[in-house]
């Protein structure tokens, strides 16, 4: 492989941030900051962002990697989020047809709980109504001989049957990646590892010092309007006016071989539900969602969440009889759900929230996965407006995030076969630079691959060919990637 020296690269995106001012300025490279910056730059905004950890670093790359209009808010009554979920997980199914793959979902139902059997008939019904009779397939009910037969295992005490519907299965770090990459095809700059430091208004414009993790250097920018994408970081920043209630959810990776499920399965413990979810030779059991009050960076996989969803799942199917040593990897995140103290956190609204406190700077939170290329569009709208600009309207649900040629081997929903040329990619064409960006966010071979650790140090043989590392870099890159998130 030819050597890359990533100095070179970035100290020209430094260049370009810093040599006139921006549009637009995104800060956070999560899903929310990704699609603002690609709505944006499709619409000739000199826009750039900085992430001050890898992009796609938290929620991101944290979820449960699902393209849903909510089925649970019917019963909520939020037809409005659920209508507007639905519309977007088509288009994402459009535009995006490698991360969008139609996923049926079984729900079992039970005597003596909240989720009955004739209230799911019609809710899914609905569901489809509300994707515009455009769902991912059609839904339709299970009597309990039908889904005995299709569910082997399953709990069967005071079964009544089941509903069968559909959503979408994604990877939620590769729609981060390719959502920036299509960015920056259009013109947007993109530095991760680049911290912002300190923004104040001055006159029309805003000035900002950004500091670049690597290199230490701090740079001078200016902008003529900031965007907050920052997610479970966004009241941290001085300039926000946004309060969020963060709430926890951990997922488990086990071997499909110990759930053979043939579509993801609900499993409702009350009115709280979780998903055992197909994933290539693996299942995804999850989610928690329980109150988080810690740093950001630091949220991490407890035993206890382990032994509750294990619960759940257990008592579904109690054949399965799964423990702990089943789990081949976790991973936990932070969902920056708008701020409201009283209520369960899985009762708060998943909808989104645009603000600006100050001229020229947007707050934006909540959300769905989703739902972040209609959010994009939005705050892109609600900069314009502020700028004054004549900007065209937005193509972002109409133009394909990257051409088929451009994904064919490097993204989809299941990880790609290692290769020192993939590896080199990532470094060359979407800013990897620690080997926990590749093994965690590029590839997801950290929670698919059993062999992991000798992947690891594979790649970070590759990455020390191509980087031009010594050995003591890559000791370090694999205990740093070994002290990564869980």
């Amino acid at each position: 492989m030819d050597r890359v020296d990533l100095n070179q690269p970035r100290q020209a995106t430094r260049t370009r941030l810093c040599e006139e001012p921006l549009d637009l300025l995104v800060i956070g490279g999560g899903i929310v900051g990704a699609g603002v910056a690609r709505d944006a730059a499709m619409r000739g905004l000199r826009t750039g962002l900085v992430e001050q950890h890898d992009l796609a670093f938290g929620t991101s790359s944290r979820s449960s990697r699902l393209l849903h209009g909510g089925i649970r808010y019917l019963a909520q009554g939020r037809l409005g989020l659920v209508h507007e979920a639905s519309r977007e997980k088509g288009i994402l199914w459009r535009i995006a047809p490698h991360l969008a793959e139609p996923l049926a979902f079984v729900f079992p139902t039970y005597r003596k709980t909240p989720w009955r059997l004739w209230k799911l008939r019609i809710g899914v019904k609905m569901y489809d109504f509300l994707c515009g009779g455009r769902n991912f397939g059609p839904s339709r009910a299970m009597d309990r001989d039908a889904i005995r037969a299709y569910l082997p295992g399953l709990n069967e005490e005071n079964l009544t049957g089941a509903v069968r519907y559909y959503d979408g299965l994604t990877n939620d770090s590769r729609l981060v990646l390719d959502t920036l990459r299509s960015a920056a095809a259009h013109g947007a700059i993109i530095s991760n590892y680049t911290r912002l430091e300190e923004a104040s208004p001055h006159g029309d414009l805003w000035r900002c010092r950004v500091a670049d993790a690597l290199s230490g250097r701090s740079s001078e920018l200016t902008a003529r309007a900031i965007v907050n994408a920052t997610g479970p970081w966004s009241p941290s920043l001085p300039q926000a006016r946004i309060r969020l209630r963060l709430t926890k959810g951990v997922h488990l990776v086990i071997e499909r071989e110990r759930l053979p499920v043939p579509d993801a399965v609900v499993m409702a413990d009350g009115r709280r539900i979780l998903f055992a979810i197909p994933w290539g030779q693996r299942v995804i059991l999850g989610t928690t969602d329980t109150d988080y009050d810690g740093p950001p960076e630091a949220v991490q996989t407890e035993p206890a969440d382990v032994e509750y969803i294990l619960k759940i799942v257990n008592r579904s199917f109690p054949s399965a009889g799964l423990k702990p040593e089943d789990v081949r990897a976790t991973w936990a995140g932070l969902r920056p759900l708008i701020a409201r103290r009283r209520g369960k956190p899985s009762d708060i609204t998943r909808a989104h929230k645009i603000r600006m406190p100050h001229p020229g700077w947007i707050d934006v939170a909540g959300g769905k996965l989703t739902t972040y290329r209609l959010i994009g569009q939005q705050v892109v709208n609600r900069a314009i407006k502020r700028l004054g600009c004549n900007s065209p309207p937005s193509r972002t649900a109409d133009e394909p995030l990257l051409e088929p040629e451009a994904v064919r081997g490097q993204s989809g929903i299941l990880p790609p076969e290692p290769s020192p040329e993939l590896v080199a990619h990532f470094c060359r064409s979407e800013w990897a630079v620690h080997l926990d960006d590749i093994m965690l966010r590029r590839t997801s071979w950290h929670y698919y691959l059993d062999d992991r650790q000798s992947v690891a140090a594979q790649v970070a043989q590759w990455m020390s060919e191509l980087l031009g590392w010594d050995s003591e870099r890559e000791e370090a890159e694999i205990a740093r990637y070994g002290d990564g998130p869980s």
